[in-house]
């Protein structure tokens, strides 16, 4: 399997299974099924809600002897309500229990957002919820606080690597100056429609690892119809994304995914097929070639489906 190796000495699988949208009904089954298949990284976080049930299909898979501990890549997210340091052990045990778990490979910092405490038993995962009904409430928390819990997390043990989601250039290079660890990874949006070039540059020239999520655009955002107000057709059914399947006798989805993966970019896509999930792990044997990518490179719109101002005009990245 193509691993790319961290800041933090560990490697990480290039292609893995994401967790978001993973019904509770079914994801034990789906994770179990997952690993029966070949995938290694599993890419979940405490919003998700269904990080028991994420455990559960582990819990079996490793039972069974499937797989070993070791040979697995688990991936969690800090949610905003947990950013003060006396409370990120607090959300981090919390995952460990849900996964069945003695520690994970990789914790996130979700969003560069604080909001206000919700003890656990009031309401978890507490999503929007910061103690006021639908009212939104914040923390001030300066992320580096924040990160300084996290690197007391990997000295306990309870962490290997840890890392960042949906941060921008400025936020990154501003953590890095006051980071004893260097973050090991930036989770970002990131597809054909959204391609954030100088961000990627960057980052990777930190030496810090990048996982794309929404990898297929607005595939992952049907629901939010965007793409259909900007009257911009789902990236598989782009001609340009279709030629190049075409020509290379690959799906759509799995041009997008190396497209991601040739440049040293993970990948966290996910499938209940079992045909699907196959063909998503094998995109790492075959190469686009240097007009398609100048070609894909053209479909850039900046189009962004995970933006925060549309919660409650957070400006991240305005």
């Amino acid at each position: 399997m193509a691993t790319v190796k961290l800041s933090s000495g560990h490697l990480m699988p290039l292609v893995g299974f994401g967790c978001w949208k993973v019904d509770n009904a079914t994801a034990a089954d789906q994770i179990y099924s997952a690993i029966k298949a070949g995938y290694r990284l599993f890419d979940g976080a405490e919003d998700y809600g269904n990080e028991k049930e994420v455990g559960d299909g582990l819990k079996r898979a490793l039972d069974e002897g499937l797989v070993k501990r070791e040979e697995l890549f688990i991936t969690s997210k800090l949610w905003n309500n947990y950013h003060d340091p006396k409370n990120v052990e607090t959300a981090l045990n919390r995952t460990l229990a849900d996964l069945q778990l003695d520690y994970v490979d990789l914790f996130l910092i979700h969003f560069p957002i604080a909001f206000k405490f919700v003890p656990l038993e009031e309401k978890y995962p507490p999503g929007f919820y910061c103690g006021d009904g639908d009212n939104f409430h914040y923390e001030n928390v300066p992320l580096l606080d924040t990160w300084k819990a996290l690197e007391k997390l990997v000295e306990a043990g309870k962490i290997k690597s840890i890392g960042i989601s949906n941060f921008t250039g400025g936020l990154i290079y501003d953590l890095i100056r006051g980071a004893t660890i260097k973050p090991a990874v930036l989770q970002v949006e990131h597809h054909p429609y959204l391609q954030q070039p100088k961000l990627v540059e960057f980052v990777q020239k930190q030496g810090i690892a990048i996982t794309a999520y929404s990898s297929f655009g607005p595939q992952s955002f049907l629901e939010l119809q965007q793409n259909r107000a900007l009257n911009t057709p789902t990236l598989f059914e782009h001609d340009t994304v279709k030629a190049i399947s075409a020509r290379l006798g690959k799906t759509p989805a799995q041009v997008l995914l190396r497209w991601a993966t040739q440049r040293n970019i993970a990948v966290i896509p996910k499938s209940n097929n079992p045909g699907r999930l196959a063909q998503n792990l094998a995109v790492t044997d075959f190469d686009l070639t240097e007009a398609d990518f100048e070609e894909i490179s053209k479909l850039d719109i900046n189009l962004r489906f995970n933006d925060p101002w549309d919660w409650d005009n957070i400006p991240i990245f305005v």
